[in-house]
């Protein structure tokens, strides 16, 4: 008589069996384990993640602030102080995601403040067109930007310490124009159209949101693009391919200063005035936001939706932590660990990628 392969009468057929359904059902959850790992790792799982923190933390402004975080005026409150640096941040994605830093972008936003604010720009603006404001700050930035990318692709300064002498520079040349003085803006033109809703929208939300769009785009969709990622991902490998390294590096830093022109330009509507004070810290601000979302500090990987969920985070952050009247001081201190926990967790999930 043949012998049944379910034959539970044989100890050793039971053994074989139930040590075969063991390995399977390990097989199953490492599976799992890795699928988890592999969403985690996706931009998917990295921005479903930035969601919870998000959720997360309007939990905590409800719970603890009640009424005065919950009201519509505060939500619009966060969105217009995340406008300004949410546009900056979206240039340092570009800067970091091409393997580059910018530490001058809080110093080159005040410089152009003041800049488009002075006596001179405000009587031309009077005279002839308010966008006067708008092309000098642009300007000042784009100019900033390009002594950056020039320093660094030609002149083989380290962007650390390039950007470094620009902040420097760039708040010291505004406190000289500006004598140290706040420089009040008398274009009612400008303001109107700058401090202006639209649908109950403040417009300089919306201008973010444009900038944010228009960023996602160009790093998603189109041939500086990608080359920005293979640039910060392996710049001998982005040269040999043909890829011109260092004009691309310029342009990137061309690309950042504009946008600063354009947050000076919603700074100066919010607070009606131009100084050489704006911007204090926005450095580290945009960078915060800019890994909090996902984009590697050592290029060649880089997020717009990431950077528009760290920047409101960051934003949310501070409002709770203001509206519970906790001091600035906790706030940096808190904003200093998440950094270094960001980074940490990006290099181990970088590690397990490369095993």
């Amino acid at each position: 008589m043949s012998e049944s392969p379910l034959d539970v009468s044989d100890p050793r057929g039971a053994a074989d069996r139930e040590s075969t359904t063991r390995a399977e059902r390990d097989a199953v959850e490492q599976g799992r384990a890795g699928g988890a790992a592999a969403l985690l790792r996706s931009g998917l799982g990295r921005n479903l993640g930035l969601v919870v923190a998000l959720v997360l933390l309007c939990a905590v402004g409800v719970a603890t602030a009640g009424d005065r975080f919950a009201s519509t005026d505060n939500a619009l409150t966060i969105l217009r102080l995340a406008a300004t640096i949410g546009v900056v941040s979206i240039g340092m994605t570009f800067v970091i995601t091409g393997g580059g830093i910018d530490l001058s972008v809080g110093a080159i936003l005040a410089l152009a403040s003041v800049w488009s604010t002075t006596l001179a720009t405000q009587q031309m603006a009077q005279d002839t067109h308010w966008v006067v404001m708008v092309g000098a700050a642009l300007a000042v930035g784009a100019g900033c930007g390009l002594v950056n990318g020039l320093l660094i692709a030609y002149g083989g300064v380290v962007p650390f310490i390039a950007t470094l002498a620009m902040l420097a520079s760039a708040r010291g040349l505004a406190e000289i124009i500006s004598e140290r003085r706040t420089q009040i803006v008398d274009v009612p033109a400008f303001t109107d159209v700058f401090t202006s809703e639209i649908l109950g929208i403040p417009f300089i939300v919306i201008l973010f949101v444009v900038v944010a769009a228009l960023g996602w785009v160009l790093l998603n969709r189109t041939t500086f693009g990608r080359r920005t990622l293979a640039v910060g991902g392996n710049p001998e490998a982005a040269r040999l391919a043909g890829i011109n390294v260092r004009r691309h590096t310029v342009y990137l830093y061309v690309l950042v200063g504009v946008c600063c022109g354009i947050a000076a330009l919603m700074i100066i509507s919010r607070t009606t005035t131009g100084s050489a004070t704006h911007g204090q810290l926005y450095e580290l601000d945009a960078i915060a936001a800019v890994v909090i979302g996902g984009t590697l500090l050592s290029g060649g990987r880089g997020t717009i939706v990431g950077t528009v969920f760290g920047v409101l985070i960051f934003t949310t952050l501070t409002n709770v932590f203001t509206l519970n009247n906790r001091s600035i001081s906790e706030q940096s201190l808190l904003k200093g660990a998440i950094i270094v926990a960001a980074v940490l967790l990006q290099q181990r999930l970088a590690s397990r990628s490369n095993t």
